[in-house]
């Protein structure tokens, strides 16, 4: 484990990362069915509060590994094998969410502890990786040490909180200090002698691949609204806008989101990889939010939740709303530019979802409110392709000239 050349060309995701994407397919799906069912109760508070909890969990399990294997992956037996032991800390966070879920929701003590030991296995194999990279790559070992120094310490805070068995506000207050260490903590490493090197382009394909993931919740969504529809009133028009407008939803996030030049601006500007790749936590966690929006729309189609239809379509609208802005700061923040243009672009985006709110207060089925959901990427599409990617082009070319010193100072190699 000697480091992977950051500038490695044609450099793309293994089969092994995407085996490893595979369980967190589980997890997100796991934490947005939770979500939902709070939701369709109405429980939108304890929803909120255990879902974020919940993504930046994931998220954060998937960032630790994905970083590490973009500086540190030579594909051996011993890296195999981590990583194995990795997918089984990501199954036990999986199965750990049920109870963490009703724990926020009744109340009662915050039980996180199959979750935590989900992290202790993960962190386990983490750990052992980076103490080998430290001494194997003597160039970067002191920022290998300090993941490792970083990474211990955040995991006996986690256990030592489990421990303590608190109600939800200390528990909250404590896991808002831990985050802060843990987003912290690759600040600091990455300072030290030049970083890790960590590929561009390849992390770059990495999120992007865990976006599609993520997308699979909104067509899972999308299969048990249509679902749903069909049970009660059979294949009518309601069935043909749910299935049309959530297919067409998640294909609009997903050419949006790829309209972002990522690994391009990486590979000048290594220095924005800590907001960009943070930032994706909350583009994840909305992803995922609008996948269990639609699992609660299926559940007011087929007569079940405990809300009314516009609540329920709020459920989507919101998590898209979310994504928007999520995206656009990603954008702006990537290319350190404002472009008044784009900005037009993300309000013109937020048109739709009031439309699909007023429709359905005004009675209009939550189909139509779907289907209008869907037109919000649209807009963004349509603009980009007819005259936001001049913008783009322009702004890009801006970017690439400005002189990297600053990123270099910290990162070495560029």
């Amino acid at each position: 484990m000697s480091g992977r050349d950051p500038d490695e060309t044609h450099r793309a995701a293994t089969p092994l990362e995407l085996l490893f994407d595979l369980t967190f397919v589980i997890a997100f799906s796991q934490a947005g069915s939770q979500a939902a069912h709070l939701l369709e109760l109405g429980h939108f508070a304890p929803a909120l509060i255990a879902f974020s909890f919940a993504v930046f969990a994931i998220s954060w399990a998937w960032i630790n590994y994905s970083w590490l294997a973009s500086a540190y992956d030579n594909d051996d037996v011993y890296f195999r094998v981590a990583t194995m032991v990795a997918m089984v800390g990501v199954i036990l966070i999986a199965l750990g969410m049920p109870e963490f879920f009703k724990s926020i929701d009744t109340g009662s003590n915050v039980d996180n502890r199959v979750m935590v030991a989900g992290y202790i296995v993960m962190r386990v194999a983490t750990i052992a990786l980076w103490v080998r990279a430290a001494r194997h790559d003597p160039a970067h070992r002191r920022a290998a040490l300090t993941y490792v120094v970083v990474v211990s310490i955040a995991q006996v805070g986690w256990i030592l909180l489990v421990m303590a068995w608190l109600p939800l506000g200390p528990t909250l207050a404590i896991s808002a200090v831990l985050i802060l260490f843990e987003l912290a903590g690759p600040v600091i490493a990455e300072s030290r002698d030049g970083g890790t090197p960590w590929h561009p382009h390849h992390i770059a394909e990495r999120y992007g691949l865990l976006v599609i993931i993520t997308l699979g919740e909104v067509v899972l969504g999308t299969i048990l609204a249509v679902s749903a529809v069909v049970e009660e009133q059979g294949w009518d028009v309601d069935a043909g806008l749910v299935a049309f407008g959530g297919t067409m939803l998640a294909f609009g996030m997903w050419w949006v989101y790829f309209t972002m030049p990522s690994g391009i601006v990486l590979a000048r500007h290594r220095r924005r990889g800590f907001v960009w790749g943070y930032g994706h936590i909350v583009l994840f966690g909305s992803l995922a939010a609008t996948g269990a929006g639609l699992h609660v729309a299926a559940y007011v189609i087929d007569g079940t939740a405990h809300i009314d239809d516009v609540q329920a379509l709020l459920t989507v609208v919101v998590p898209v709303a979310v994504f928007s802005v999520a995206l656009f700061t990603l954008y702006t923040l990537l290319l350190k530019q404002f472009d008044p243009f784009h900005i037009g672009l993300f309000l013109g985006s937020l048109v739709p979802l009031g439309l699909a709110v007023a429709a359905v207060e005004s009675g209009a089925s939550m189909a139509t409110g779907i289907a209008a959901c869907a037109l919000s990427p649209i807009v963004v599409i349509v603009g980009f392709e007819t005259v936001g990617h001049r913008h783009q082009a322009v702004a890009l070319e801006r970017t690439l000239a400005l002189a990297p010193e600053v990123d270099t100072r910290l990162f070495g190699r560029r």
